[in-house]
């Protein structure tokens, strides 16, 4: 498949900037929203040749998608013959091959170098044309991934020195089970990352008592890009689910906290209730690779919401709101929850080692050896942060093996760069 090319394409008298995302014509900036603009770079790019309907899909949405695939491809071929006043009947520029897919048609005039776009504008303009809220041509067309040379060639927007402020989800679907419980999934996904670093929760409170702000406040976006600011942190990544009839649409965007540019956004649809924590999954994915993280480490360290934690969102909440308890009233206040998400998931080894920890931190050593000896058993339904931090504290507290406890300290810091480690284990657990 030929490569999109680099520079700037002419046809007629448009535009086509892959490096600036822009259509133009005579000069003008042309709106056009981002899944037709990928359709149209991916047409583009095989020029004169047939894009299948399914080539389509592959690599704007992967094989794993959940939402209508065809009405999205048929509302974005309608908005880019808009843009390009192209005639369905007579096409000039995109061609329809019945029950196959489309072919670019135009005559490409020059292919030149694109404009210099100042960083003053260019900022001014990828905010100007990435908005957040979900407006009805994004309801009709949701979740986007990158097209192929998006995908592969585009710079990386952080580096592994950076870290991320995660801000609560926005929840307008009414039900209350989203609440913290997808903000904490994320964490849970995002962690599996050798390459992207979290601001700790311990972090965040400490940060919020600067700012006069009580434990428990709301991570607002507005409130996470002043703790990012206070952090010296990178971005904030914050995200929405909204109800779309019986569906949902779950959306994540990263945002630059010092200039406010948008580095990454994104919209996934799920089917049903149940398919939300996949969605979740999904979009995390998708976001590791496009920031930065080599596809490798996103294989090796890639497992699914509901393995790495529990199918059960009801379990998931629990466990959240446990997490946020033990930050504003205590380890004691939050035993109850955590409990709960035990009672929910008898599986859920997460849940068993937070219990551990919050005993231990109370004084009740039994109970403590207790819980982390079924996390233990259950390590395998866990992400590879987890297991390596049940492992170790179940050789420091239960067996007392501090030999085999040294070798997973250096197993962990090989599979994770020791800072990594210490963020978001060491601190978050207090390990002993």
């Amino acid at each position: 498949m030929a490569a999109l090319p680099e520079d700037l394409v002419r046809f007629e008298d448009f535009e086509l900037d892959p490096r600036a995302y822009q259509v133009r014509r005579s000069g003008r900036t042309l709106k056009l929203e981002r899944i037709p603009m990928e359709v149209l770079l991916l047409l583009a790019a095989r020029r004169g040749q047939l894009v299948t309907r399914e080539e389509i899909i592959e690599k704007l949405w992967g094989k794993d998608v959940f939402l209508d695939t065809d009405n999205a491809i048929n509302t974005a071929i309608r908005k880019i013959r808009q843009v390009l006043r192209d005639d369905p009947e007579q096409p000039r520029f995109v061609q329809t091959v019945t029950g196959k897919g489309y072919r670019f048609i135009g005559q490409i005039s020059e292919i030149g170098r694109p404009p210099v776009i100042s960083a003053k504008t260019e900022v001014r303009t990828a905010t100007g044309k990435r908005r957040w809220l979900i407006v009805a041509a994004v309801v009709t067309v949701p979740a986007l991934a990158m097209a192929g040379y998006l995908f592969f060639h585009r710079a990386p927007k952080l580096s592994g020195k950076d870290t991320i402020v995660l801000a609560d989800f926005a929840n307008s679907t009414g039900d209350p089970v989203f609440d913290t419980t997808l903000r904490q999934g994320l964490a849970v996904q995002l962690e599996q990352s050798p390459f992207l670093s979290l601001i700790s929760d311990e972090r965040i409170q400490q940060t919020l008592k600067l700012m006069a702000k009580p434990a428990d406040a709301r991570l607002t976006p507005e409130v996470s890009r002043e703790i990012c600011e206070r952090t010296a942190s990178a971005a904030v990544l914050d995200g929405s689910i909204a109800n779309l009839g019986s569906q949902y649409v779950l959306s994540l965007r990263a945002k630059n906290c010092r200039s406010g540019d948008v580095l990454y956004e994104e919209q996934v649809q799920a089917g049903r209730k149940e398919d939300v924590l996949n969605a979740l999954s999904q979009i995390a994915r998708r976001f590791r690779t496009r920031v930065g993280e080599s596809l490798a480490t996103v294989r090796s360290h890639d497992t699914s919401l509901a393995e790495a934690t529990t199918p059960s969102l009801e379990a998931l909440k629990a466990y959240s709101v446990g997490w946020r308890v033990s930050f504003s009233s205590g380890s004691a206040a939050s035993l109850p929850f955590f409990q709960r998400a035990i009672e929910i998931d008898p599986d859920f080894a997460s849940a068993y080692a937070a219990v551990g920890r919050m005993y231990g931190d109370i004084a009740e050593s039994a109970l403590s050896a207790k819980n982390m000896s079924k996390a233990y058993q259950l390590r395998d339904r866990a992400s590879d942060q987890e297991k390596f931090f049940i492992s170790l504290n179940y050789d420091l507290q239960v067996t007392g093996n501090l030999e085999k406890a040294q070798q997973t300290c250096g197993l962990w810091t090989q599979a994770y760069p020791p800072c990594v480690v210490a963020s978001r284990a060491a601190v978050r657990w207090s390990l002993p």
